[in-house]
């Protein structure tokens, strides 16, 4: 009896923990940073942020901030919009299990 109990135990264990799939194993990467001024420095708050692949948008906050958590690891394209600016991009590598900063100064219009 006692083996059958051990064996058992030992079946439902091993269950437990081959049932996991690919994507519970994963670890992903965040990319951050802050929006600025190019002239002044000041952050810019309420520019939109784009990431490319993928097309995830936030707006930057008042600190001119933003943060774009749970990717992939891999390249990305960050455009940021506002209007009186001109539109830059930034090419970047978020790296698996790692926070990439990733500042972007916006030069205004003329």
């Amino acid at each position: 009896m006692k083996k059958y109990l051990c064996m058992t135990g030992c079946m439902l264990l091993l269950a437990m923990f081959s049932g996991c799939s690919e994507d519970e194993h994963r670890i992903f990467a965040t990319l951050y940073g802050v929006i600025n001024d190019a002239e002044t420095g000041d952050p810019v708050a309420g520019a939109t942020v784009t990431l490319s692949p993928g097309g995830k948008t936030q707006t930057s906050g008042t600190d001119g901030q933003f943060e774009f958590a749970d990717l992939d690891a891999q390249q990305y394209t960050i455009t940021v919009q506002k209007t009186g600016y001109q539109t830059n991009r930034k090419t970047v590598t978020a790296v698996a299990a790692e926070k990439t900063e990733a500042n972007i100064p916006l030069s205004k219009s003329n």
